[in-house]
């Protein structure tokens, strides 16, 4: 585990036992972790609108001696990420064409969430979905169509997968009919639907998995979380841009696919073989 990773967890895993003042200063500090090192307690205390003693007791209470230790943590675990680099270069920005500024607008997407995504949660995620009974996926709105593709792809390289339906049955009341091996996976993304993270902090209280798809640490669902995976989904339009989150989903599922090969490789044959006696397919003469 990284020192960047080591010290955010630090915080994160203090959020749920913290009163309501310094889970907001908890907020803060995973935003703008990486603006913390340049700021004083002071101004730490304004822009949280918290006393300084509110802040020390918040550092204390997350493993350190007073709030410059913690600063210091941070400070040190940045250098960690100061080699990164993009993992491919984006297009020239000088040209006014919308088809172009869209494109590199996703390619930085892609870019963030590869630099974002720790690579141990990753692992872990697609371990819990192989070990799990049945996986479930769900969200709203736009977060719905993503839930239902990271379903369909799951399905495809033989994982039980399938989407939670808002239609006669809130998230709450499908989650009744889950066990302890079964799996949550959840997309949040603003604006924030209130009954997935709540369906969310349901499924923890019943001891079920929960894997959070989001874009940024802090977003209300990853405190209900086993597995936090950040996805980077800015976008000129109002709503989120899925380009970054559909290489997640694509990963994610191929990564079972090699992980599980001769299930994987059985269940695409069977597949196949189905559609073409019910003359499903159109087959290349």
């Amino acid at each position: 585990m990284t020192r960047y990773k080591e010290v955010k967890d630090k915080i994160h895993g203090k959020y749920n036992s913290l009163p309501k003042n310094q889970q907001r200063i908890a907020e803060y500090f995973i935003d703008n972790f990486d603006r913390i090192p340049f700021l004083s307690v002071h101004e730490v205390s304004k822009a949280t609108s918290s006393s300084v003693a509110s802040i020390v007791r918040f550092a204390q209470r997350t493993g350190f001696r007073g709030f410059s230790e913690l600063r210091d943590s941070i400070a040190g675990s940045l250098q960690d990420q100061l080699t990164k680099k993009d993992i491919f270069p984006l297009l020239e920005k000088n040209s006014e064409d919308l088809l172009t500024s869209v494109a590199n607008l996703d390619i930085k997407n892609i870019n963030d969430t590869l630099n974002l995504i720790e690579r141990d949660n990753f692992n872990k995620a697609v371990k819990l979905i192989l070990k799990s009974k049945r996986v479930y996926t769900a969200g709203l709105g736009i977060s719905y169509l993503l839930a239902e593709l990271l379903a369909y792809q799951l399905t495809q390289v033989a994982v039980d997968a399938s989407v939670f339906k808002h239609s006669y049955a809130l998230f709450h009341e499908q989650i009744l009919f889950m066990n302890s091996d079964d799996l949550v996976i959840a997309f949040s993304f603003p604006p924030y639907s209130k009954e997935t993270v709540e369906a969310a902090e349901y499924a923890s209280l019943r001891n079920i998995k929960v894997i959070s798809i989001t874009n940024k640490q802090a977003s209300p669902i990853t405190f209900h979380s086993d597995v936090t995976l950040l996805v980077k989904s800015e976008n000129m339009l109002f709503t989120n841009s899925f380009a970054a989150i559909s290489v997640l989903i694509n990963a994610i599922a191929t990564q079972c696919a090699v992980q599980n090969k001769s299930k994987a490789k059985k269940i695409l044959k069977e597949s196949v073989k189905i559609m073409e006696e019910q003359n499903q397919i159109i087959t290349e003469e």
